[in-house]
């Protein structure tokens, strides 16, 4: 299953970057997203890894994740396992209007989230639709 989603904020490419990559800031602007917390030492990058408790389909589900690409300013990566294999890039370009956000996600559901994955893709599209949505709103208001 893969989602894509993109907006454009009007802020320079280095301030999105840096508060989209800091996934601590991830509550503030995404919604299913209760906590996050860096569980691995030193700056972020390639190998950062994060414990992380959210919201899917009214449970709660905890679960890691790891940045496997980093590239300051342009893209990272991640991975998590929980609750199915997911991987997650961003990228960021400076544009005319500020800066653009790219985001893919592919997912491989199983078991009962297998069944549902048309419906899981349709509503994940959507709800990151407007994470990115509610960023862009809070970083042009100068709130995150």
């Amino acid at each position: 299953m893969r989602v894509e989603v993109s907006t454009t904020i009007k802020r320079p490419v280095e301030e999105v970057f840096a508060v989209v990559s800091d996934s601590t800031n991830r509550p503030r602007w995404q919604s299913n997203v209760t906590e996050m917390t860096k569980t691995s030492d030193g700056p972020i990058g390639t190998g950062t890894t994060w414990h992380a408790i959210s919201k899917l389909f009214g449970r709660q589900v905890e679960g890691d994740a790891e940045y496997t690409k980093f590239e300051l300013n342009r893209s990272f990566s991640m991975r998590s396992p929980t609750p199915f294999p997911t991987a997650m890039t961003y990228t960021f370009k400076s544009v005319a209007e500020g800066t653009r956000v790219d985001q893919i996600v592919d997912a491989e559901p199983s078991g009962l989230y297998r069944l549902a994955g048309p419906l899981l893709a349709a509503g994940a599209k959507r709800d990151m639709q407007g994470y990115l949505d509610n960023l862009k709103n809070l970083m042009e208001a100068s709130e995150l």
